[in-house]
């Protein structure tokens, strides 16, 4: 080789040095040494923004910055997560997201301003155990006598959610196809109006979260009869879960964190270990429990299969029922 080939061979070698090293300064050399900032697409007062606000808080003991965490609610969730997929992926943005917008917004949308295949998995935060319940007036207290009404009378039930799309629609949707029940649905804007319909005897059942449900479940007003969760929970033990009639049947809501696309891979993992032991903290799992959540803690590997599996499950739901987005 003459002294020009080396030349230009060095050339080439330093300048792919120096293309990876901002890379390596941010995966070894004092990250964060800014503000953090943890996109949630939902409106402020989620019981899932409140899990998300206690894990920032002490992240940012932990390191020493703030970690601001920004409310980026519509488009059914997707504005905040196409604002992170846009963003910078040098770990100082992130989305904390629930399952729609990477995990069924896939499946739900024709277009989309971003590829929810192309985040890049962090952790997940906490899951979120759901349970059908039913006004008192409605004559059934068992997922099977559920379905055993439902059949006598096909489309006389009714059932409220959040809105085309989300978990407590799947949910009951996975239910009906799993049992060949027909039931009417009533899509609201949110949960609260459905469960005040709910309570109200307008409409007869809803599955939603145990945080939304439990008072009402303990005061009499709403009947517990399923539980969404593979195993029953230990808050209602006497409410058989519904994977004890259907087996794999599972029907949770999630907080799962992703950078955006083409975070470096040492960045997602730093974040996800400082999130894990963030989790183990007493105050932090005891204000998870108040809210009925999990806490998880999964590695990026980890969070990537979850989030495959959800991703298939729902796509089965949703193309099997023919769900449309509001």
């Amino acid at each position: 080789m003459d002294g020009s080939a080396i030349v230009n061979v060095l050339v080439q070698v330093t300048a792919a040095v120096f293309l990876a090293a901002p890379t390596a300064a941010l995966a070894q050399n004092g990250y964060p040494s800014r503000a953090v900032k943890i996109v949630i697409p939902v409106p402020p007062g989620n019981n899932t923004e409140a899990l998300l606000r206690v894990v920032a808080e002490k992240l940012a003991l932990r390191w020493g910055k703030p970690v601001l965490v920004e409310n980026k609610p519509g488009a059914n969730q997707t504005l905040g997560a196409e604002a992170v997929a846009k963003a910078e992926p040098d770990g100082y943005t992130l989305l904390a997201s629930l399952p729609g917008p990477i995990a069924t917004a896939r499946s739900l949308y024709s277009l989309l301003a971003y590829d929810p295949a192309e985040f890049v998995p962090v952790t997940v935060l906490a899951t979120l155990v759901h349970l059908i319940v039913v006004n008192p007036r409605v004559p059934v207290t068992s997922v099977q006598e559920l379905i055993a009404y439902a059949k006598a009378n096909p489309d006389k039930l009714s059932y409220g959610s959040s809105g085309n799309g989300g978990v407590p629609h799947l949910a009951t949707e996975m239910l009906k196809l799993d049992a060949g029940i027909r039931m009417v649905h009533v899509p609201y804007k949110g949960l609260a109006p459905a469960m005040a319909d709910l309570l109200g005897g307008r409409i007869d059942l809803i599955f939603d979260n145990v945080t939304n449900t439990r008072s009402y479940i303990r005061d009499g007003r709403l009947r517990a009869i399923g539980v969404g969760s593979l195993k029953r929970i230990p808050e209602f033990p006497g409410v058989p879960a519904v994977a004890e009639l259907f087996p794999g049947f599972e029907a949770i809501a999630w907080l799962c964190v992703v950078a955006p696309p083409k975070t470096p891979a040492e960045i997602a993992a730093k974040i996800s270990m400082a999130m894990a032991d963030t989790l183990k903290m007493p105050g932090v799992a005891a204000r998870f429990e108040e809210l009925s959540a999990q806490p998880v803690g999964s590695s990026p590997a980890d969070t990537a299969a979850f989030l495959r599996k959800e991703t298939e499950r729902w796509r089965n739901v949703i193309v099997s029922a023919g769900i449309k987005p509001d």
